[in-house]
């Protein structure tokens, strides 16, 4: 299958080398690479201008593109014609060798497919369960594995405000469990959301849907309201054969304040994507976790050498859930 792959970047030139040189030694290389560039320095562009990468097309974009789903937009609207999919890749990220070539033969395992994502092996542990294992609270067990459980989880299956669904779905009431909590089982799972710097998806699908530019210069959440808007149209699945690492890259993040109002604000989006009539024990809940992991991030100013960052982000939590009383992201 012909594919294409887009990588938006901004102010990561060493991190981007990195990913290409992963790229390099793909069984199973893009027939175009779509790099565009949002930096506000030209070490990006130099590099590529230097650098002798097959089917690459640089592209460094201007204010009025600059973001990160403006430039996923963009690099849409650069594929070639002959595409039928379209990979996404953060420009932190290090490709197994195989990587795409399990991509895309996800695709043809399952022709209704209207996305696939890969796994990030580098950020969680799982151990394959044991003849004698037995279920600990500070544990979580999917499909004969098991991780270390989050304390936040733990709490709120004490105060009954756990998810409801299976991992990678989104509760009517939001707050699920990521991806992050499906195992590296070899299997490819059928879900709702997929991450958005390690997916992909047919080119038909992005010719009529295009990330939302609700989603402003970082983005967060960006993948889970675009995907959640994507599976109610078509299946998605997730590749644990398809496999890499993330190293998230500090350069280009935003600050902790503006993450944390970030966090409430575009998380509230994302919940009305999946449900926008709640019910008001969805709202309820909603909110309830919402508060929740705010005091648990104000908890950690006395809990973690980060005391600043944890109090500028629990600061931004804070505005954000009341700025949503008084202005509703739109």
């Amino acid at each position: 299958m012909n594919f294409s792959l887009i990588i938006c970047t901004y102010n990561r030139r060493n991190a981007i080398e990195t990913l290409m040189n992963s790229i390099v030694n793909q069984s199973l290389y893009p027939n175009q690479i779509v790099i565009v560039d949002g930096s506000l320095n030209h070490e990006t562009k130099a590099y590529f201008e230097t650098a002798n990468y097959e089917n690459l097309d640089y592209f460094l974009v201007d204010d009025s593109n600059r973001g990160l789903t403006k430039q996923r937009n963009f690099g849409i609207s650069k594929v070639n014609a002959a595409s039928e999919i379209i990979c996404f890749l953060d420009d932190d990220t290090l490709l197994d060798e195989n990587y795409f070539s399990e991509i895309i033969n996800a695709y043809k395992l399952f022709p209704d497919a209207f996305g696939v994502g890969g796994c990030i092996t580098n950020e969680v542990h799982w151990e394959e369960n044991a003849i004698d294992y037995k279920r600990s609270k500070n544990c979580f067990t999917f499909d004969g594995f098991h991780r270390t459980e989050d304390k936040r989880f733990i709490l709120r299956k004490k105060l009954g405000l756990d998810s409801d669904v299976l991992p990678g779905f989104s509760p009517l009431f939001s707050h699920g469990r990521s991806l992050s909590y499906l195992p590296f089982s070899g299997k490819i799972y059928k879900v709702e959301q997929l991450m958005g710097g390690v997916s992909s998806f047919k080119k038909e699908v992005l010719d009529t849907h295009k990330f939302s530019t609700y989603f402003e210069g970082y983005g967060l959440y960006e993948d889970a309201e675009f995907t959640i808007r994507i599976s109610k149209l078509g299946q998605l699945y997730f590749n644990t054969n398809a496999k890499l690492e993330h190293h998230h890259d500090a350069a280009g993040r935003p600050n902790q304040f503006s993450y944390g109002k970030m966090v409430v604000r575009n998380g509230w989006y994302v919940w009305r994507t999946k449900n926008p009539n709640p019910k008001m024990i969805h709202c309820v809940k909603w909110h309830t976790i919402t508060i929740l992991l705010t005091f648990i991030r104000i908890a950690n100013i006395l809990t973690t050498k980060k005391r600043k960052e944890a109090f500028t982000e629990s600061l931004g939590r804070t505005v954000g859930w009341f700025s949503i009383i008084f202005n509703k992201p739109m």
